[in-house]
């Protein structure tokens, strides 16, 4: 499977931060950023040229396009992904880098195309509130999972049951191999484009975007057991209002909110 690859010359920063989001809605699932311009891709069998061409004109840019092979795309990532770590906390490399040893958890994640490596502000953030929170034989949904990395994350805090849940096959052929390279033994992955599980889970995690949480937020609260957690990212600075009034209106418990690079994680409790 081929890939679409944009190219958007900017630097403005909080232009960036807004295209990816924006993308991200209409079906590109990688990004790569530089000083002077932003990259995203998206699989061709679900490039949108309309939407696109109707986001560009928004913000009166242009972009170059270009096909790449999904081999190409491997060796991309391979050559500029690099290790990362949220503090003590959680180191984040790939299996052709040496082990970080300065951490509480390590986890292995091979860099493909799925969203999600820890280097992006809204998987750093989702992976500093899950830090606080008691996974211990804790049931868990992994919503939007992309390389499965929080679902790895909450089996290495202790939870001994979890639902990955991804529409892209890609993706679920990327985050299986994560989780056999870490060992995992926990998690179970399905194919689906909506929350709608019909079980129950004390811990639900979301990191996707703004609309897919909106019109999933139902969902979510019926995947949750009285005083469970749910945490939410994929979401900017400027989506906190509309996430929280309709988290409201589901008798969520906003309880917290961190805030990097004009990105935002959300962390609720649902009330007993």
């Amino acid at each position: 499977m081929n890939y679409t690859e944009i190219t958007i010359d900017t630097e403005d920063a909080a232009l960036k931060d807004l295209l990816v989001a924006e993308l991200s809605a209409i079906g590109f699932d990688g990004f790569e950023e530089t000083n002077n311009s932003i990259k995203a891709f998206s699989s061709e069998n679900r490039f949108n040229e309309i939407a696109l061409k109707a986001i560009v004109a928004n913000h009166n840019i242009s972009y170059k396009q270009e096909s790449i092979p999904q081999q190409n795309w491997n060796e991309l990532w391979e050559s500029n992904f690099s290790p990362m770590s949220v503090d003590d906390f959680i180191g984040v490399r790939a299996s052709f880098h040496p082990a970080i040893t300065n951490v509480q958890h390590e986890i292995i994640i091979t860099p493909k195309m799925s969203f999600g490596t820890g280097h992006h502000a809204t998987t750093y953030m989702m992976m500093q509130l899950m830090k606080d929170i008691d996974f211990k034989n804790k049931k868990v949904l992994d919503f939007g999972s992309g390389t499965g990395i929080l679902a790895i994350l909450a089996e290495k805090l202790g939870s001994d049951n979890l639902l990955a849940i991804d529409y892209d096959d890609w993706c679920i052929e990327n985050a299986q191999e994560n989780i056999e390279a870490n060992n995992c033994k926990h998690i179970r992955i399905e194919k689906a484009d909506n929350a709608a599980t019909g079980q129950k889970f004390d811990v639900v995690l979301a990191n996707i975007n703004k609309n897919i949480i909106l019109a999933n937020i139902e969902a979510l609260s019926k995947d949750t057991v009285p005083n469970g957690f749910i945490l939410l990212s994929g979401l900017l600075v400027e989506d906190e209002k509309d996430i929280v009034a309709a988290s409201e209106k589901e008798g969520w418990k906003h309880l917290e909110t961190v805030t990097k690079n004009n990105w935002i994680a959300l962390k609720f409790s649902m009330p007993a």
